[in-house]
């Protein structure tokens, strides 16, 4: 078990990294909300094809707390991060995603009743001074990028939070393919529906609309759909903090895909990058 759960977070890091890079080619045709909400739709048209039979096996009861996951765990931030990367980069929105563990500590104790030591209030301290460091020094240095829409990644950040600690309360006891198709299933219309009203379909032969939505569909459908089923799986045999740790290994492979692509940081951003990841490490550490 303690073996799974690492290759569990190595193969979400390289997922999950790799997202980011994905969100910044689809928008090369797509619109922020075409892209969010396509990401979605492929996701779950993937997942309602491989397992709808999931859907009857969500205890009635749970479908609350499955529509609540759904629209903080992916419904929220899908759209957030889509519309942020037309501002900032995939890099900074990467190494800002990290704050995910910190904000699910601090979500934990103030609505879940989680309790901490003052190692991790320290780190929560420290966390939030790198993300500043890493927004202002950015907003200093690349007049050309709106360092205003890093604050959608923060908010992000907190819906993934709230959506872990959901999940770990009150969905532990329902299977992660459960728990991801019925996620999926809730979504499905309301996605469609916004996809529908972007009028996507009057550009769907022009050849960066399809190029574009090429990379969505990989992002939806191994990036989203696949990563999530991985994910509550990752919860149920770990801890919430340990699960979203795995935003520690996301920034380094965003930022190779970033440096690939002709992004880069500054050697300031960088410390800010470290000081966020110490802060996260800190308030992640329960000894």
């Amino acid at each position: 078990m303690k073996q799974q759960k690492w290759v569990l977070l190595v193969a979400l890091a390289l997922v999950w990294g790799s997202s980011f890079i994905l969100i910044k080619k689809g928008l090369a045709g797509l619109s922020p909300i075409q892209v969010g909400a396509s990401r979605i739709v492929f996701a779950a048209l993937f997942l309602m094809l491989i397992g709808a039979n999931q859907v009857a096996k969500v205890p009635s009861f749970k479908w609350k707390y499955i529509a609540l996951t759904s629209l903080f765990g992916t419904f929220i931030p899908a759209f957030l991060f889509a519309t942020a990367q037309v501002y900032i980069s995939s890099t900074v929105s990467a190494v800002l995603n990290s704050l995910t563990p910190l904000n699910t500590f601090i979500i934990g104790i103030i609505g879940f009743g989680a309790t901490f030591v003052r190692r991790q209030m320290l780190g929560v301290v420290i966390g939030l001074s790198g993300s500043l460091i890493l927004i202002l020094n950015g907003a200093a240095n690349h007049p050309e990028q709106d360092y205003r829409f890093a604050a959608f990644i923060v908010i992000a950040s907190i819906c993934y939070a709230i959506n872990v600690n959901l999940i770990n309360k009150f969905l532990s006891d329902i299977p992660p393919f459960t728990i991801t198709v019925g996620n999926f299933a809730v979504m499905l219309v309301p996605a469609s529906i916004v996809l529908a009203c972007t009028g996507i379909h009057e550009n769907i032969s022009d050849q960066s609309v399809v190029h574009a939505l090429f990379f969505v569909a990989i992002l939806g459908i191994v990036g989203t759909g696949l990563a999530n089923i991985v994910f509550f799986k990752l919860i149920q045999i770990s801890s919430p903090v340990f699960a979203t740790s795995v935003t520690y290994l996301i920034p380094v492979v965003a930022f190779c895909w970033g440096l690939f692509d002709g992004e880069s940081l500054t050697l300031i951003q960088l410390l800010g990058a470290a000081v966020v990841l110490s802060g996260v490490y800190l308030a992640a550490k329960k000894r």
